[in-house]
């Protein structure tokens, strides 16, 4: 699959980053901004932005407006930052059946490395070196001892 147009599903200095790394691979840059992000930096930085509806950080999980635009400008992939949808496999799962390219982990590795348990099950099922992990603090039945 040949990527010619890639949103950008994040704001801020990453998003620039992302659409900086866009342009040197050959990428058309997509910024999408909120309705109070109108005029960020990413948006002149991409080579082209679309506006969502809505307001503050919740805009940029809204799945819906994100594949929506994705799919109306003609993008090949999403690529969504950290944060916000990076983790999210539902969301992956839902660009493979837009027939968008997610840039980032399978849902079905999304789903298994994050959640720390699974993940250190895997490791270990693997023979891959890890930690335990947190166990709960000690608590002592004496009397005033932490």
């Amino acid at each position: 699959m040949t990527l010619n147009h890639l949103l950008i599903a994040n704001r801020g200095e990453l998003a620039i980053r992302i659409a900086r790394s866009a342009a040197e691979a050959g990428l058309r840059s997509h910024a999408i901004f909120s309705e109070d992000d109108a005029e960020s930096e990413h948006v002149h930085k991409a080579d082209a932005a679309h506006p969502l509806t809505g307001t503050g950080p919740a805009t940029y999980l809204d799945a819906d407006q994100i594949i929506r635009v994705a799919l109306d400008t003609q993008c090949d992939a999403i690529h969504p930052g950290y944060g916000f949808l990076s983790e999210n496999a539902q969301f992956a799962r839902r660009c493979a059946q837009a027939g968008v390219r997610f840039v980032g982990p399978t849902p079905q590795e999304l789903e298994t490395l994050g959640d720390k348990g699974t993940a250190r099950k895997l490791a270990r099922n693997v023979a891959y070196p890890s930690c335990r992990g947190p166990t709960p603090p000690h608590r002592s039945t004496k009397r005033g001892a932490f």
